[in-house]
């Protein structure tokens, strides 16, 4: 849990004030491609990933774990489907090429 934390932190301080909760794009903003986000597109969802994992090995129950995985996995995977589309329409080519490069959520595998 606390290498989750420590990933999702550290991807929502490399983005500075690109960083919202909410699907928005700044006016100039860039492809950042620093940091964690050289490997993986989505590092902060890896890192809040990770924390469910630890919640879900810290209860004990592996079917709860497989049950948080599973409803977090579906509204990650909604808010990456929402907010790469939103990224690619306003940044165009620099994200679409930063999309060939890396991976979603674990480098070099997905």
């Amino acid at each position: 849990m606390l290498a989750g934390m420590a990933l999702r932190f550290y991807a929502m301080s490399v983005l500075g004030r690109f960083f919202t909760y909410h699907v928005a794009v700044h006016a100039k903003q860039t492809v950042v491609e620093v940091g964690p986000y050289h490997y993986i597109r989505h590092p902060s969802y890896t890192g809040a990933l990770m924390i469910f994992v630890g919640l879900g090995l810290a209860l004990g129950n592996w079917a709860g774990l497989l049950a948080l995985l599973a409803c977090v996995g579906i509204a990650y995977a909604y808010r990456i489907s929402v907010e790469e589309s939103v990224l690619a329409l306003a940044l165009g080519e620099p994200y679409q090429q930063y999309i060939r490069r890396t991976r979603r959520l674990v480098p070099f595998l997905f």
